[in-house]
Order: C-alpha cells, then structure tokens, then sequence
C-alpha cells in the first residue's frame, strides 16, 4: 500500500499518516511538549474518525517520532483560561482511540505525564526506550488524573501499583514500567521507533479480523464475570469460522506457505 496521508481533517497538532496497513498518528507539537489542549483532543478525535472505516489500516502506531519527549501532559493555561470547559468531557477526552476496533500500540520515549501517561494508557500495547519516565501528578496539583488515569492505570497494572502512583505522585523509569507491566518492553532510544513499526506489521500480517475479534475479546472480557466472558469468547470464535480468512489460514498451514488475508 503506498504511503498517504489524510488529506482530512487539516490537522497541526498531530500528524496522521498511512502506510503498509499501518496509521501513523503522530504528536506533532515537540517544541511545546506536545501539551494536551482541546486542538489535540479534537483532532485526535478527527484521527481516529478517519481511520475507522480504512479497510487498509490493520493497526495503529501512537508516537511522537523523535521528539525529546512524548507528552509532558495537560496544558494547564489552557484548562485554567476556560471557564466553560466541561471538566466531566476529559474523562472521554482519549476515548475515540481507546474504542479503535483496531489495535492500537504506543511508543514512548522520554517524559510521558499526566495526560500523557492517559493517552498512553488509551492503547492497548505500550512499548518505550531506555530514558522513558512515566508519572501521574495530579494530586500534587490537588487534582486526581483527568482522564482516565486512575480507571486505566488500575486495569494495566493492578490497584495495588495504580494506588501507589496515583497517590504518591512518584515519576517512574523505564525498567520500574516494564517491571509492573505498564510497558511491554524496553528499547534503546535510537531503536524505538524501528521496533515499534516492526510489532506493527507483525500485527497487521496476522489475520485483520482475527486480530480484531482479539483485541474486542480482551477488552470487553476484563469488564465481565469469567464465565460470561468465556461465553462471548467463544461466541466471537463461532463468527470467524465464516470468514474466508480462517479459510485462507487453515489452507496455507496445510499447504505450508504464507497465508494471504484480506480482511473477508
């Protein structure tokens, strides 16, 4: 697929860009930060809208390319200046990425705060370099995290470390992330984005509705009892022996070559 970039929605701060069944989406404002405002909420909404219904886009990549930082977090003139802002709205404000049917991977380097750690959260798998620092501080700010922070954070990596970051504040390194599971693994700096874009296409060579069904089953799954989700498990199973790739996949294991899914 040859590479493109969505002529809409105009965006600026962030970048979306789409190449080999891979989207892009890139924050693009590094010499600020890449500060979290209503711009970027709004246009990562617009984003995410774009690539909804691209049958080309298997998996999405969430960075911000090689800028010293990913996101230092709210920015907070921005929330202090309007004073019609509906404070209940940024509890969603990551939600357009979180309901992605696709899925969605993170790569994060250097310091990842405050709303940046909740967009990181938003995706499903999360992979950073050697220098990444991750915090949530708002109760230092006499605040709790603004957008899904405490919900998120405790379904990663358990109430118990959630507890103990949303409480105390306290910034974490990299190897302290990958140890609680917040990160699945770590990197250099200089390798990140080459190994992030290689677990994308892993992701998108495996069956697209396989993978889909996968991330859904995941991801309603950890809201229900088990039982109830061993049932929608196997109710999602049930759906894919109609498609034509399992077809497609159970015919190049028997004839021992790549299989060739279409997303049918």
């Amino acid at each position: 697929m040859p590479a493109t970039t969505s002529p809409e929605p105009a965006l600026h701060a962030i970048r979306l860009e789409k190449r080999d069944h891979i989207a892009f989406i890139t924050l693009a404002r590094p010499q600020e930060g890449n500060p979290v405002d209503a711009r970027l909420i709004a246009e990562l909404a617009d984003a995410c809208e774009a690539i909804e219904p691209d049958p080309e886009v298997r998996v999405v990549l969430v960075s911000a390319g090689d800028a010293p930082h990913f996101c230092l977090g709210w920015d907070w003139r921005w929330l202090q200046a309007d004073e019609g802002l509906d404070w209940g709205s940024l509890s969603r404000a990551f939600e357009p990425l979180a309901q992605l049917p696709r899925p969605v991977v993170c790569a994060v380097a250097g310091q990842c705060l405050s709303a940046g750690l909740e967009l990181a959260l938003a995706c499903d798998v999360r992979i950073c370099a050697e220098d990444a620092r991750f915090a949530l501080p708002e109760t230092g700010l006499g605040l709790i995290p603004l957008a899904g922070g405490t919900q998120r954070l405790a379904r990663a990596v358990g109430r118990s470390w959630a507890s103990y970051l949303v409480l105390t504040g306290q910034e974490i390194g990299a190897r302290e992330a990958l140890g609680m599971g917040l990160v699945s693994s770590v990197v250099a700096r200089g390798e990140l984005m080459t190994r992030a874009e290689e677990l994308c296409r892993s992701i998108a060579r495996r069956g697209p509705i396989a993978v889909r069904y996968a991330k859904e089953a995941v991801q309603r799954g950890c809201e229900m009892p088990l039982e109830q989700a061993l049932r929608y498990e196997t109710d999602l199973t049930i759906i894919l022996q109609t498609t034509h790739d399992r077809a497609e996949g159970v015919r190049a294991f028997l004839e021992k070559r790549p299989p060739h899914f279409t997303g049918t």
